[in-house]
């Protein structure tokens, strides 16, 4: 890469320069810029305030105007909450072909927020979003969209946006053979941020965002697509600029239902939280599924077997048939009160309608409703073969008379979720009718409640038995659902944990995230296409990203010596990056070993953790404290402690600078896919891995021994 002074004239922007200026004068220039954009975003927050005080006396209409004053304050506050850093990270210069059409000749800054002066003037910054932006991250070589140069600008880690930050250009050449070295390495700027260290929660990646990453990024508002990211490829990096990019591109779509991002666990939330505030979206909804569905809290345990059988796809039917169970024919025919008359409906015509409605299956509380307003029609054409066609006074008197509604009580009752699922768990008579032909005697035993409840008011529920009321929930009533959802860790959930999603993505997309070797629950997805069908997308892409970007060429070579071993077909991944440190090494006391290695590792920059089986992370704590180190835990991460210490268990999705693993053949044995769980333990360092050992390491790693193992 070389460094330039290429400038075309923007509005507000540098002016053109002769080459013989040199870097410095470019570098100058530029910061300028920045100075003159902040001063214009600052600008914009003012206006906004203002326009907050006297838009909403805009319209005489006072509906009119308290949606205008709702849409201009969420503005103001969104510019004002603007996180602190770089308005901008490239540059974009297209050439004067006239091919390039609009963007002849012209020069863009590309940022994370659109920045103008003034709303009518032209920008100064354009969006990473926007449609010319897009030649930022696919013009190359062999295809320059029009672009003469590319630079990229090169900040302080952690600047909060002083133009004195701005430490460094580079320019690439596209319009014109590049003065580089053909067999140099790619940008040094894009590497440096990729590499640098992980301090703090995840950042994003939309100065670095590579083409496949951008095809991803870039997918339509209706296309529901599922990214196979091996570690470190930045498939939630994709996922979480997917969702960023379509709240720009289709807003008031996403507004009208929403825009749902769901996480693994709360500590994988907290760590993506700062990603879309950075990209300028607020108010999304960004929490776990047990969050989303939660109708209780959790306070109950489920055995190993009830779980499996709550999760599996077959306990679906049974409450389906439990609802509908409910459903009873008429027994006697319908008198009505109307004045000095009766109206009545004889036996065989309400018994045809109850059974006609519940053929045609729709959402419970939608057929009660059905049942109610057809019974209302018979009578309705009663009375007008009397008197003419009735009113709506009398519609309505009809549709709440009491005879009515015991009739509709008795033939199709209103119903708590509670009250289906409890008695299923309770009764073992209730049970076996639900789950005949279903479910064996030994599942539906396995199923049963211990110590039954007087009744679903005072039952405890697990976190499995949410799935259950959500699910009898969705057949009740469908929930509105969300204009599109990102799923993260997807290969984890259960065919009934995916089912709630689909209930919520019935008129959305979805973006699926997720890595089939990286499976760890009971019921993880072995393979794609059945997981996207209970997901209600069986038609959706699925895309493979398999170029590691964060995680070290060494430490992925390690991991994936153990794929042959998980039972899923996955593509190996490489890794750009040859730089970091493997330690393989046998030690004859591994939490004291692991104290050591985080001493060690607390001469370098970045984040630390330790990493071991649940039952050996209070030993390794203890050793860590008696060598006066200061930790915290999972859930107290991102402060002033550099070193977290967590069980094997909470690791997934999130990344450290160091880890230290202590005893892997304890984490592979700690559970049924304890082999998968090493495999995410291993991939979580992006700079340093130390493995410890005494026992022996599972026989996929096996050949690995001896301290230090060679990089690259």
């Amino acid at each position: 890469m070389t460094t330039t002074d290429h400038h075309t004239t923007q509005a507000g922007g540098p002016e053109h320069r002769h080459p013989d200026d040199g870097p410095a004068r470019a570098l100058a220039e530029e910061r300028a810029y920045h100075d003159t954009c902040r001063a214009a975003l600052a600008g914009m927050v003012r206006g906004a305030r203002e326009r907050v005080v006297t838009g909403e006396d805009a319209f005489g209409d006072g509906a009119s105007a308290e949606v205008l004053g709702r849409e201009l304050r969420s503005h103001a506050k969104e510019l004002a909450e603007e996180p602190a850093g770089p308005l901008f990270f490239g540059r974009l210069d297209f050439d004067e072909a006239p091919a390039t059409g609009e963007h002849r000749g012209q020069s863009y800054h590309i940022g994370r927020r659109r920045i103008a002066p003034h709303p009518a003037a032209p920008p100064l910054v354009i969006d990473w979003r926007a449609p010319v932006s897009r030649a930022f991250y696919q013009a190359g070589p062999r295809d320059p969209h029009g672009v003469a140069v590319r630079r990229r600008f090169g900040w302080a880690p952690g600047s909060d946006g002083d133009s004195r930050d701005l430490t460094g250009l580079e320019d690439e050449h596209l319009g014109r053979p590049a003065p580089r070295a053909a067999d140099e390495g790619p940008s040094r700027i894009v590497a440096g941020e990729i590499e640098r260290p992980r301090v703090g929660p995840m950042r994003d990646i939309a100065a670095t965002i590579q083409p496949e990453q951008d095809d991803l990024v870039r997918g339509g508002l209706a296309e529901s697509i599922c990214v196979q990211g091996a570690p470190g490829t930045g498939k939630t990096a994709v996922g979480l600029h997917r969702a960023a990019y379509l709240l720009y591109t289709h807003p008031r779509r996403i507004e009208r239902g929403g825009l749902l991002v769901l996480g693994p666990n709360r500590a994988f939330l907290r760590y993506i939280a700062e990603v879309l505030p950075a990209l300028g979206e607020t108010g999304i909804r960004q929490c776990t599924l047990e969050d989303e569905i939660a109708r209780h809290p959790v306070r109950a345990t489920d055995t190993d077997a009830a779980a499996a059988i709550k999760h599996d796809p077959r306990i679906a039917a049974v409450l389906a048939r439990a609802l509908y169970g409910r459903v009873a024919l008429p027994t006697e025919p319908l008198a009505v009160p109307d004045g000095s008359y009766r109206r009545r409906v004889p036996l065989d015509e309400l018994t045809r309608l109850v059974a006609e409605v519940r053929e045609q299956r729709p959402p419970y509380a939608v057929g009660r409703e059905r049942v109610r307003s057809r019974a209302v029609a018979l009578l309705q054409r009663q009375a007008e073969r009397r008197a003419g066609p009735p009113d709506n006074a009398w519609l309505r008197r009809m549709g709440r008379a009491r005879a009515l509604t015991e009739f509709v009580n008795t033939v199709w009752p209103a119903v708590r979720p509670e009250e289906v699922v409890a008695p299923l768990l309770a009764d073992p008579q209730v049970l076996a009718a639900a789950a005949d032909g279903l479910l064996t005697a030994e599942e539906q035993s396995a199923l049963l409640w211990r110590k039954p409840p007087r009744s679903y008011k005072s039952a405890t529920w697990s976190a499995a038995d949410l799935v259950l009321l959500d699910e009898v929930a969705g057949l009740v009533e469908r929930p509105a659902g969300y204009g599109h959802i990102v799923v993260d860790e997807a290969q984890d959930l259960s065919p009934m944990q995916c089912r709630a999603i689909a209930r919520r993505a019935g008129f959305g997309s979805l973006t699926v995230l997720g890595d089939l070797a990286q499976g760890t629950t009971p019921w993880a997805a072995r393979d794609w296409p059945r997981q996207l069908a209970h997901l209600g997308k069986p038609q959706a892409q699925v895309v493979a990203l398999t170029t590691g970007f964060r995680v070290p060429a060494a430490v992925v070579t390690l991991a994936n010596r153990l794929l042959g071993a998980l039972d899923v077909d996955v593509p190996e991944t490489t890794s750009l990056r040859r730089d970091g440190r493997l330690r393989v090494r046998q030690v004859a006391r591994p939490a004291e070993a692991a104290a050591a290695a985080v001493r060690d590792a607390l001469a370098h920059e970045g984040s630390i953790a330790v990493v071991a089986a649940g039952p050996d992370v209070p030993g390794v704590s203890r050793a860590l404290d008696e060598a006066g180190i200061a930790t915290a835990a999972a859930d107290e991460a991102g402060g002033a402690v550099r070193v977290t210490v967590l069980p094997a268990t909470l690791a997934k999705g999130l990344e450290y600078d160091h880890v230290v693993v202590v005893e892997p053949a304890a984490i592979a044995e700690a559970e049924p896919r304890g082999l998968h769980r090493l495999y995410v333990v291993l991939t979580r360092a992006v700079s340093r891995l130390d493995v410890l050992h005494h026992r022996p390491l599972p026989e996929a790693l096996a050949g690995v021994r001896g301290a230090p193992v060679p990089i690259g």
